[in-house]
């Protein structure tokens, strides 16, 4: 067995999130009593998948709270993996890509509905394969709907070619896999184009784009796409598994194909990456002083197409309940029914296997970065979120309920109270009693008084957002469900007021 070494930190460090300071006070605190089953779920890993090094760690809001390294990067020298050792991420860099398109959209350089021909002229003679298909925007390509084939692992060999060898590839064309923003397919390609994009509009090699607006200003220093750059003695040199012995794969230089999956770190520069994305929720009035906007770090997100129906990885999965996923802009984005909303990509390359998820709704992330040919990690990643949702570890970040909201409840009770409408005069919107007239109401809410009896107190009153809210009341005979509704205007009125009788267990 080899050498193992690991590592813990909790990192405290001022936040300006009151609710993700609440998440991680109880993050930092329990998180060491899972490093046993962690450390474990990554061990078996290796084991089974002949992966000679690798490291992972536990992320929120305010920093790296547990990191962990086991094997050893290089097999000759016999180094072991550490939380500085390097490791190419492959195609977890297209959410640097991704966030570089948005940020040069908010800067004004581009447009996400711009033709991509626009900056990449050589496209503009491509033949489409039907007559009536649209021509590729920077957004399909984000989106991977662009329809072009699936190409790994195509792709990843590409990494290597110069500037001109990719733009005689862009003249020569391409056969189109489907019809533009027909279906998503995944396209190492098109995120490749993103980097031509990126470096058109903003006058810039893509690879110094990136570097001095995401890298340099959130303190990445050992990060970068240039790897013989890197120190030797820092290098997880990558390897893969045959004929039941490793071998070393060649490594490949930065080039052309490198907005797709170039990047290099080390986990402690990747755990500020985390940190930033996941300091984007919730949406807040702090000064926003991160190098790129938190609302536009929320809009990578937004799964604007064909979404599928998914079992969740690891090994709750075939237990679990399925997901709504779809591919937004550098993620794989998930509504998960334990773990809410999910962010995850994986990466594979020659010599190395990566994957990371962000759970941002309960305040945390894991990643795991590997240096064996396309062995992504994701299971023992996602086994480790899961076995902190069952630790009560993560907690669903709960909204304020606004005051206007808490009025407009105490209302409705002392209108269920009294059997009428009264306690809410004036406070009704225009349409409520067209719905059902104060003669109705009053005949419904004895029915309901018939099954509950008199309603003694408010088990929870939880936010739906400033402009809706539900509650659980305490009754004689059971329990009430109910939700308040209010309409767009101001003053704030209500608009439905809803309500289900819960049987007593």
């Amino acid at each position: 067995m080899m050498k193992r070494r690991f590592w813990m930190l909790a990192v405290l460090i001022t936040s300006a999130l009151p609710g993700a300071v609440r998440a991680q006070s109880v993050l930092a605190t329990d998180i060491a009593a899972l490093k046993p089953e962690i450390d474990a779920a990554f061990a078996a890993f290796m084991a089974d998948n002949h992966v000679p090094g690798i490291v992972y760690g536990v992320v929120t809001p305010q920093g790296l709270a547990l990191v962990g390294a086991q094997g050893v990067q290089d097999l000759d020298a016999k180094r072991p993996v550490t939380p500085d050792s390097l490791f190419r991420i492959a195609s977890m860099t297209k959410a640097f890509t991704a966030l570089a398109i948005l940020k040069l959209r908010d800067d004004g350089r581009l447009r996400l509905d711009d033709p991509a021909e626009q900056y990449v002229p050589e496209m503009r003679r491509w033949a489409y394969p039907t007559k009536d298909s649209p021509r590729i925007r920077v957004r399909d390509l984000l989106h991977h709907v662009g329809g072009l084939v699936t190409d790994d692992p195509w792709g990843d060999r590409q990494q290597v070619i110069s500037e001109a060898e990719f733009t005689a590839m862009i003249k020569a064309g391409v056969p189109f896999s489907r019809p533009v923003q027909s279906k998503h397919e995944y396209s190492n390609y098109g995120y490749a184009l993103l980097g031509r994009i990126i470096a058109r509009a903003s006058g810039m090699p893509y690879r110094r784009y990136v570097e001095r607006n995401l890298l340099t200003p959130l303190g990445m220093s050992s990060s970068g796409f240039e790897v013989t750059d890197a120190p030797a003695a820092r290098r997880a040199i990558g390897y893969r598994w045959e004929n039941d012995a490793w071998a070393e794969e060649p490594t490949m230089r930065d080039g052309a194909f490198n907005a797709m999956g170039g990047l290099q770190v080390s986990a402690n520069d990747y755990a500020k990456w985390v940190q930033f994305l996941l300091s984007a929720w919730p949406a807040r009035d702090d000064a926003d002083t991160g190098p790129v906007r938190r609302a536009t770090v929320r809009e990578m997100a937004q799964g604007l197409n064909f979404v599928t129906v998914a079992q969740r990885i690891g090994k709750s999965g075939a237990a679990a309940c399925r997901q709504a996923a779809a591919y937004a802009m550098g993620w794989r984005v998930a509504q998960d029914c334990d773990l809410g909303l999910t962010l995850a990509h994986g990466g594979g390359y020659p010599g190395y296997g990566s994957h990371v998820m962000l759970m941002p709704e309960r305040g945390a992330a894991v990643f795991a970065l590997s240096n064996r040919t396309y062995a992504g990690p994701s299971g023992p990643a996602w086994d480790t979120a899961v076995a902190m949702h069952k630790a009560g570890i993560l907690k669903p970040r709960e909204e304020p309920v606004a005051p206007p909201l808490t009025a407009l409840h105490d209302a409705a009770r002392a209108a269920y109270a009294s059997g009428t409408l009264t306690p809410l005069d004036g406070r009704l919107a225009m349409n409520f009693l067209m719905d059902r007239s104060a003669a109705n109401w009053a005949k419904y809410l004895a029915g309901i008084k018939a099954q509950t009896g008199e309603c003694t107190a408010t088990e929870w009153l939880r936010a739906d957002g400033a402009m809706a809210a539900t509650y659980r009341w305490t009754c004689e005979k059971g329990q009430l469900d109910g939700q308040i509704l209010l309409a767009p205007t101001t003053p704030v009125t209500v608009q439905a007021w809803r309500m289900r009788v819960v049987a007593r267990p």
